[in-house]
């Protein structure tokens, strides 16, 4: 039996919201891909989406074996290894008194990770030079959230998914910056808008030019990130 089990997983959320769906690759000790499934979700949130394919992962996954994750969303990420401590404590309330956004999800994972050894790594999304596994889940993600049919190792295919050109970009570095959305009030807080152009959320995952994106603390980024409360 294996010492280690890498996986990374992804979600995909055409226009977000719509289209949606979940993947998973997981991989051997040397990080050579063995296995990957990716799931439908109908219209979603890329937060649900993202979610959901970390608590498939864990639910397809060996609990008796450590699990190494990889995710490119923050957001997924701490809302179950930093933020649902306070949200348990406050009643499942944000700090802004508000519910916690995917509730359910959240309580469904926090279950699957009771006494497993997993740790949590995050990569950077949509890189030429980022992380192959995590690749390999956003192509199958995106694929699936198009198609909106089951795909992977189980449903009969034989070749991993492979990282495609269009769905990746160069270094932050190297591309000159860019004004991120649509002129707004000086100052303004918590406006919604529709981005101008193309651009990042804090949670690391990008937004299309004409997506409805929020102001928050950290900035601009997708609205339910701004309605998670952080």
């Amino acid at each position: 039996m294996s010492d280690l089990i890498i996986a990374a997983c992804d979600g995909a959320a055409k226009k977000n919201p719509g289209p949606a769906a979940w993947a998973w690759v997981v991989a051997d000790a040397e990080e050579r891909p063995l296995r990957w499934e990716a799931g439908p979700l109908g219209h979603s949130t890329n937060n649900v989406a993202e979610l959901t394919a970390l608590a498939e992962l864990l639910e397809a996954t060996d609990p008796a074996v450590p699990l190494e994750v990889r995710m490119d969303s923050q957001y997924a990420m701490n809302a179950v290894t930093k933020w649902i401590a306070s949200w348990k404590r406050n009643g499942w309330l944000t700090a802004a008194k508000k519910p916690v956004a995917n509730k359910e999800l959240v309580v469904r994972i926090d279950a699957l990770l009771q006494g497993r050894a997993v740790t949590f790594r995050h990569v950077a999304a949509h890189r030429v030079d980022g992380d192959h596994l995590n690749a390999i889940a956003d192509v199958a993600a995106s694929d699936v959230a198009t198609s909106q049919q089951p795909a992977g190792t189980a449903h009969g295919a034989r070749e991993i998914p492979e990282p495609r050109a269009d769905r990746v970009s160069a270094s932050p570095a190297s591309r000159a910056p860019k004004k991120a959305v649509a002129r707004t009030r000086k100052g303004a807080s918590g406006a919604v808008i529709k981005a101008k152009f193309p651009g990042r959320c804090h949670c690391q995952k990008p937004y299309a030019a004409g997506e409805k994106i929020a102001k928050n603390a950290h900035g601009w980024g997708h609205v339910e990130c701004r309605d998670a409360g952080v």
